[in-house]
């Protein structure tokens, strides 16, 4: 089952993590971390208990075991001093503190598309299911602005279908600059803006289902 966290994906049968729909290479015990924590969220963890399952039977310094955490927050986007996913619990150990959802299949499985929202030089992978839009720190797409409500709006992805509805916002949710008054189905290029924040809504052929050309 692949688990969903912000814009990154975590498949442990697959071991396979992705973050803004790209693929992201961490090293094995970086990536086990990663693991450990999400398999005892939201349940804090001592630095003990993290290192003798990190090096079984080894004597490391405890600075190790901030190396990898410090390489990990890098990977998946999470800022020591305002964490959104990993707790620093002083004095004691770490917890994966972030919002987790199930995902609807292994990362690059067979699904024809992959929806994004890009903001910026910023792009936002969709999951299979919801995806909320909104300046609550465990929204999938986090924008903290001021025009935008902490649950401005979601995105509802279904198979090959994209569907966007305002979630009762102070300053709504737009589509080509027109106000939306209820669910509406997303298109490739459509022109998003919640509050005052514009965004691009983006479909993507998987490259799973890109067939090789025969040569003749």
């Amino acid at each position: 089952m692949v688990l969903s966290f912000g814009d990154c994906a975590f498949d442990a049968e697959t071991r396979e993590l992705s973050c803004r729909g790209d693929p992201v290479h961490l090293p094995a015990k970086t990536f086990r971390l990663l693991e450990v924590l999400l398999e005892r969220r939201p349940k804090a963890i001592s630095k003990e208990k993290l290192m003798e399952t990190l090096w079984p039977g080894t004597f490391v310094a405890e600075g190790n075991l901030a190396r990898l955490l410090a390489e990990l927050r890098d990977a998946i986007g999470d800022d020591a001093h305002e964490p959104r996913f990993i707790r620093t619990i002083h004095g004691f150990g770490y917890a994966f503190s972030g919002e987790t959802h199930a995902g609807g299949g292994r990362i690059g499985s067979d699904a024809g598309s992959v929806f994004k929202l890009i903001w910026g030089d910023r792009e936002i992978a969709l999951h299979e299911g919801e995806n909320v839009l909104g300046r609550d720190r465990n929204a999938v797409a986090w924008v903290d602005v001021g025009s935008v409500s902490r649950h401005h709006a979601r995105i509802v992805v279904s198979g090959e279908k994209a569907r966007l509805e305002d979630l009762g916002s102070k300053n709504g949710t737009f589509i080509k600059g027109r106000k939306l008054a209820s669910p509406r189905d997303l298109k490739d290029g459509d022109e998003i803006r919640i509050g005052t924040v514009p965004m691009t809504f983006r479909r993507f052929a998987s490259p799973q289902t890109t067939q090789t050309a025969r040569s003749g």
